[in-house]
Formats: structure tokens, sequence, C-alpha cells
């Protein structure tokens, strides 16, 4: 079938066939994700005010406006699709390959954009290039123009895991958040400490865990003996001897334990963090079945989701940690080096919990990191209004999917424009799109919209059709 470059159809009949008024649909549509939007952001903000410990000003002054300031953004970028769409209908006399997708949302996403608040746009640049990427490299691979690898998103999470680990070790390598949040995660006692010969730099490790031995031999000459200790007592005071005793490089800093105990501890924390924080976002959905259905609340426990972003979070952690050690050990040195090694070593931890989502937005967030660094250091230029012009590219690129190859759409991206449009985005007429090459509507079995024949155009006999 040849693949023709423009269909001469309204925008009734391949768009908006709910409603044959390009001004209404438009309404429609602006007040589905109005309600919906608010519905979003409306908890999304109490919570994190909640969070945050804000002040009583807060509550009173700021937060209705940030809720009806980032509502008013989806819901123009919902509104402002139709309008566009239905203009370039009528400038174009039809509807290309690009246009009803890609040419609609570019526009309306960049005005839609332009009325968030600036401290956000990042966050929502972000994700959305991520899903942008992510979008573009499935249709790829659907085009046949690039092979998948197996296990991909497993050795990106592995290369990005690597670079944040060293700029993590590297002096003035992360600040702010990314700092954090590994120091939460790996410990601060992997905090960055330079590339220093191990006779050198180890010397204070050890006055300063000859100080912590002391420190616990005066504490228990000091500590009264007590033939009232609890089974528990003792079983601390073994575990503590235990860690205490055993292999530490004089480089290490873990002071209080020895290099296999600090893995297995480092284990252990962050499994049940992570094991935590996966019946934590269960909650929610567990709580409708608590009278109905009592017996379902032990799945909120007994998860094999929980057990694998625990195994993830604590191995990753554990590799990291053991690898770091090892090195230590066989170099003589703390060189902020390891961290490439052990970085990409822990990343084999996503196994456990494989995820394309996190490893692409771990990695954007790293070209991010990697770009602002080259602007502070003068190697990249600074592009004005960067963020708003990326958004409104990764965002009609996502759109363009939706339209034309939802198959090629994150499953999940593609549910959220459902709810944002109540459904009406599942009601484009895609079986008339299918003349471009693209399976349009593959995905809808056949669906065919009911149009008014008052406002649907037919093709004269042996019309002119344009092919590409």
């Amino acid at each position: 079938m040849a693949v023709l470059s423009k269909i001469p159809h309204n925008c009734y009949e391949i768009g908006h066939t709910w409603d044959p008024s390009c001004v209404q649909s438009a309404v429609d549509v602006a007040r589905s994700a109005l309600e919906v939007s608010f519905k979003i952001y409306a908890p999304l903000y109490l919570i994190a005010a909640i969070l945050r410990r804000r002040k009583k000003d807060y509550y009173i002054k700021r937060l209705l406006p940030e809720i009806f300031w980032s509502t008013s953004f989806l819901t123009a970028n919902g509104g402002l699709y139709i309008v566009f769409f239905c203009i370039l209908r009528k400038l174009l006399g039809g509807f290309h390959s690009w246009s009803a997708g890609f040419g609609s949302a570019l526009p309306a996403s960049y005005i839609a954009i332009l009325l968030e608040r600036k401290s956000r746009r990042g966050l929502l640049t972000i994700y959305m290039t991520n899903l942008a990427t992510e979008t573009l490299f499935r249709m790829a691979v659907t085009r046949g123009a690039i092979k998948p690898i197996r296990h991909g998103e497993v050795l990106l999470f592995c290369i990005t895991a690597s670079l944040y680990m060293y700029f993590f070790r590297s002096k003035d390598g992360l600040k702010g958040f990314a700092f954090s949040a590994l120091k939460f995660i790996i410990g601060k006692e992997e905090i960055p400490t330079h590339s220093v010969v191990g006779e050198q730099i180890c010397t204070r490790s050890l006055e300063r865990a000859a100080a912590v031995e002391a420190e616990d031999s005066q504490a228990s000459r000091e500590r009264p003996c007590s033939r009232s200790k609890t089974l528990v007592a003792h079983i601390r005071e073994l575990l503590q001897s235990i860690c205490k005793k055993g292999p530490r490089h004089r480089c290490c800093k873990h002071y209080q334990d020895n290099c296999i105990s600090y893995c297995v501890k480092g284990f252990v924390r962050m499994f049940s963090v992570g094991f935590l924080i996966q019946c934590c976002l269960k909650v929610p959905s567990a709580f409708r079945y608590m009278f109905t259905k009592p017996s379902r609340l032990l799945s909120l426990f007994y998860n094999k989701e929980n057990f694998q972003l625990g195994a993830f979070l604590g191995s990753f952690v554990s590799i990291y940690k053991g690898t770091s050690c090892l090195l230590r050990w066989l170099r003589n040195i703390d060189d902020e080096l390891h961290a490439l090694i052990a970085g990409f070593l822990a990343g084999m931890s996503m196994f456990f919990y494989k995820s394309t989502s996190i490893s692409m937005y771990l990695f954007s967030k790293l070209v991010e990191t990697m770009y602002f660094k080259g602007i502070e250091s003068g190697r990249f230029p600074y592009f004005p209004h960067a963020d708003t012009v990326l958004y409104a590219i990764s965002t009609a690129i996502c759109f363009q999917a939706a339209v034309m190859e939802v198959q090629n759409l994150r499953p999940t991206y593609w549910k959220f424009l459902l709810r944002l449009t109540k459904g009406r985005f599942a009601l484009m007429n895609r079986q008339m799109l299918d003349v471009f090459g693209t399976q349009a509507s593959q995905d809808f079995k056949g669906f065919a919209p009911k149009l008014d024949p008052r406002y649907t155009t037919m093709l004269p006999p042996g019309a002119d059709i344009q092919l590409g």
C-alpha cells in the first residue's frame, strides 16, 4: 500500500470525533484536564508541604496559588493541543503524518510550559526528555534502524552509576540533592577523599581507629557488670565484637566495622529502606480492601516487588562498598577512580529490579549534571530558555507517538493521557491514519467512531491524492 503524505479529511473525522465543533471539543478537553490535574496536584503539593514542614503562612498564601498554577499548565497543554490540531488542519487543508501529533503539540506545549513555575520547568523537562528519548528508541527499533541490546537498561544503569559515583567521590563533583541522596544511600564513610598514597592518607585513619578502640575499651571497663543483662544485650555485644574484629584496611574509614560487616550492614540497611518504600507505595491501593477483603492487606508486606526493590538497593550498596574495600586492599590507596569500577559493578544490582524508566531518568539527570558542569567550566555554551524549548519538543514527540503509533509509547504515559482527557484521546479515527504506514490503529481493535454524516467530507472518485 502506498504511503500518503496528506489526507484531506476534516478535524472532526480524524480528531475530535465525539463532537463536530472545534471550540466545544477544545472546551471539553480543557475541562477534563482541569478536573484531573487539580486532583493530581492538590494532594501532591499538600504532601510536599507537610514533608517540608512549611509554616502556616505557606498554607494560607501560597499553597492554593501554586496548585492552580500547575493545574493551569496541564489544562492549557490539553486544551491548546485541540486548538492547534484544528488550526493546522485548516491552514494545511488536511493532515500530514506530522501535523496531527508533533505539529499540533509543539506550540501547545511551549505555551503551556510558560504558564508553569520556573522552579518546576527543569524537572518536567527532564521527565519528558527521558520519555521522548525512550519513545524515539522504540520507534527506531520498530523500523529496524536499531537492534535492541539484551539487558540494555541494566547496562545503561551500570554506566550511569559508574559516572555518578565517580562524581560523588571527586572534588566538587556533585552538589545539592544528588550529593545528599548518594550520601544517604552509600553512607558518610565513602564521602570524597582524594588520591593520595596509602602511606600518607591512612595515617589519620590509623590514629582514628586507635582512638575508637581506646574509647571502646575504656567504656567496657567503666561499664558495671550486671547479672541482669538481657539476652538481647549479650547478642548486641557479641555482634559488635565480631564487627570490630576482622580485616579492615587502614585506608577504610568505617572505623566501627571490619570490611565484611561494613558490606553486610549496608545491605541490611538499604534492603529495609527499599522494602518499606515499596510497602508505602502500595498502602493507598491496599486501604480499599481493608473492610471488603482484609486478607489482601497481607500482600502489602509479602509482595514480590517489595523484596525486589529491597534486593536492588541493598545489593547496590553492598557491592559498591565491597568493591571499594577490595580495591583499597589491592592498591593500598583510596582513590576516586575506584568509584568508576565499584559503581559499574554495583549497577548490576538492577537485575533484581529492572526498570527502563529508572535507567533513563538517572541517565538524563547525569547528562544534565555534566552539561551544567561544562557551562561552569566554560566548555559548553548556555542557551537561555533551553528547558522550555526542550520540553515542547519532547512533549511533541510523545504526542506524535500517541497519535500515530501508540504501541511505541510508554504505557504509563498513555494511561495518563487517557485519564487527563477522560478517554477522548482513544476516540481518534486512527483507521484513517493507517495510510501513513505507522499502524496507528494497531492497538485499537478495529475501533471506528460513529460520525454524523452532516459534518463529514467525501472524497470524489478519482480525487488527486499526493503520494509521498
